[in-house]
């Protein structure tokens, strides 16, 4: 499954990933939470970030993201690839050089 890797201090990263809740925890470094960024495109992070002090990382409206998390598509029901545009637009939105 093709996403998007947002960890703390460094610019967004593509990166292929089985569909698997085993890769989903290897990335994150923990269980999952899912928060959907619209009715495409899924934000799943560890669950735990804030609670085991994980360093923040990005701000999501008025939460902060604490630790890496990553950008899947998704529909109703399934986490999908994200598609080239979508690539684009949250490596864009997550950037951190000016």
């Amino acid at each position: 499954m093709k996403i998007l890797i947002i960890e703390n201090g460094q610019e967004p990263r593509e990166a292929d990933i089985e569909n698997t809740l085993q890769a989903m925890h290897t990335v994150v470094g923990g269980y999952i939470e899912t928060v959907r960024l619209n009715h495409n495109t899924i934000l799943v992070c560890n669950e735990e970030g804030k609670l085991i002090g994980l360093t923040p990382n990005r701000r999501i409206g008025k939460d902060i993201i604490c630790g890496t998390f990553f950008i899947a598509g998704s529909d109703a029901e399934d986490f999908r690839d994200l598609t080239f545009k979508q690539i684009q637009q949250y490596t864009a939105f997550f950037r951190i050089s000016a």
